[in-house]
């Protein structure tokens, strides 16, 4: 019998293919998605994704999604009783489900905090996609256009990366155009990504690019609706 889990899910590419890893394993059944969205925005947290889009993707996914509502600059405290609710109604929802999955690829101190946060939740945490071995991500990032990924980037940090990015096709292209600095994947927070079409989708998502504004005088998001 497959294992069932709750998969953490951003609406970006990185969680999108974490979803197309997992079922293409035997032993891993995803039952459903937790996000984390922002009040006032309806949006998810970060990306900046629209909650319309959100049940989108989820839709295509074949999925239903666990909502985990945070306030505006939420402070950590606020996140981690925010994401606790939705795993406690997950819990409800699938009694006795005790496993998740992130889309995390290298950083060691985030996947030390996601274990350290489901260790006091009493959840077991899984990385499918997480290998720190130099050069990872570029093969990962050409591994998941070359299968029909299909992605956006919808927030740049300017601090890190020039806001022109904003907007862009996650496509072979841009990982030409990439400062050696960036990271292929965006692990560090250089960008952050929409995924509308892939092999984990039923069928692709037609979405329309917005404006782009400036927040914070530094994050530059571009807004896609359908």
């Amino acid at each position: 019998m497959s294992l069932p889990v709750l998969l953490s899910w951003s609406g970006g590419k990185d969680a999108a293919w974490t979803l197309h890893t997992l079922r293409r394993r035997g032993d891993i059944h995803v039952v459903g998605l937790v996000t984390t969205l922002t009040e006032g925005y309806d949006r998810i947290s970060m990306q900046g994704i629209r909650r319309g889009i959100l049940h989108a993707q989820a839709e295509a996914c074949a999925l239903p999604v666990i909502e985990a509502w945070m306030p505006q600059r939420a402070s950590n405290e606020l996140y981690r009783a925010a994401f606790a609710d939705a795993l406690l109604r997950a819990r409800e929802r699938w009694p006795g489900l005790r496993d998740i999955a992130f889309g995390d690829l290298f950083l060691q101190d985030i996947r030390a905090y996601r274990e350290a946060l489901c260790a006091e939740l009493d959840w077991t945490p899984h990385f499918p996609i997480f290998d720190p071995t130099p050069g990872y991500t570029a093969n990962l990032a050409r591994g998941m256009i070359a299968a029909g990924l299909r992605a956006q980037l919808v927030c740049v940090d300017t601090e890190q990366l020039d806001a022109g990015f904003s907007g862009r096709d996650f496509d072979e292209v841009l990982l030409r155009d990439l400062p050696e600095s960036c990271d292929p994947c965006g692990e560090n927070g250089e960008f952050h990504t929409l995924v509308h079409a892939g092999p984990m989708f039923s069928a692709p998502l037609k979405v329309t690019k917005g404006e782009m504004v400036l927040r914070d005088d530094r994050f530059a998001y571009t807004d896609y609706f359908l």
